[in-house]
């Protein structure tokens, strides 16, 4: 891994909750999470207010990583992303990581943000111009959300790695190919904590319904063996118990074990159900 990048190993908590949810409640659990042993938390970015809520959960805190997943860069200009990142990373020791996306075509067009082409340019112009701000966002300090070839290989190049999401470890094993050695891989993992398939399907079914229809996920799913077919009518069983982990803490363990097999250098969990798991946190802190 890359200088500043080396204490990014372990589990994390990947949770929308903490971002956009009560900011008491969330700065709270963000101490204890960190208290528990977790290396690392991870918030999305889906529009509204991203610094303050970022300001307070490393205020929260005193080691743990606070991280995007992920910046869309549709919604913030690269100059404003440099002035916040370098204001928080020099108030919170550094710890500011910052996972970048390009999002997807249906969100961006439909909202009216820009029109959604060529990807993987609208990315580099980006980064350019992170590069070129005063002070600039070092390369070791960001992610991308890569999950196709050519997108991995820009998160080797320009960035500290890739975070990628709703991957199986097949992906986190391809990832790590591509980038080598060095660079971070840190992919999100969505966890169900109960042994009742029915109910752990039903809440993987909810969570994916958005995703389904995404064709930058789906084309990943595909890389890896999945068809048309397991995208249809809410997700096949196959495709859900990939993507989502469900059963006893040891379940959850192995699956997590498969992605640090497969390369990975952190993964983080996504609890699916309560809007903030704490009694989940920390049944699973000794992952």
């Amino acid at each position: 891994m890359l200088p500043g990048m080396a204490t990014l190993t372990g589990t994390g908590v990947w949770s929308s909750t903490l971002r956009y949810g009560d900011p008491a409640a969330s700065a709270d659990a963000a101490a204890e999470l960190e208290a528990m042993g977790y290396s690392a938390i991870w918030v999305p970015d889906v529009g509204g207010d991203l610094w303050t809520p970022l300001d307070a959960l490393l205020g929260a805190t005193t080691t743990m990583t606070v991280a995007t997943g992920i910046l869309n860069l549709w919604l913030h200009e690269p100059d404003e992303v440099a002035t916040h990142f370098a204001d928080l990373s020099t108030r919170h020791a550094d710890r500011l990581l910052l996972g970048i996306g390009v999002s997807h075509g249906t969100f961006v067009d439909a909202t009216g943000i820009g029109t959604y082409t060529r990807p993987l340019a609208r990315m580099r112009g980006y980064l350019d111009a992170l590069d070129a701000a005063d002070p600039p966002v070092p390369r070791d300090r960001r992610v991308l959300a890569a999950l196709g070839p050519r997108m991995l290989e820009l998160a080797g190049s320009r960035a500290a790695g890739t975070h990628p999401y709703l991957v199986v470890p097949e992906h986190t094993a391809r990832a790590r190919e591509a980038l080598g050695p060095g660079p971070l891989v840190a992919p999100e993992q969505a966890v169900v904590l109960t042994t009742d398939a029915d109910r752990a399907r039903e809440l993987g079914r909810r969570y994916l319904a958005i995703y389904l229809g995404l064709p930058n996920y789906a084309n990943n799913w595909f890389r890896v063996g999945f068809t048309e077919d397991d995208t249809r009518d809410g997700g096949s069983d196959r495709l859900v118990d990939a993507l989502v982990a469900w059963g006893d803490e040891a379940t959850i363990a192995a699956r997590v074990q498969e992605h640090r097999d497969a390369g990975a250098d952190h993964v983080c969990l996504q609890v699916l159900g309560d809007d903030l798991p704490l009694d989940d946190w920390r049944r699973l802190a000794e992952i």
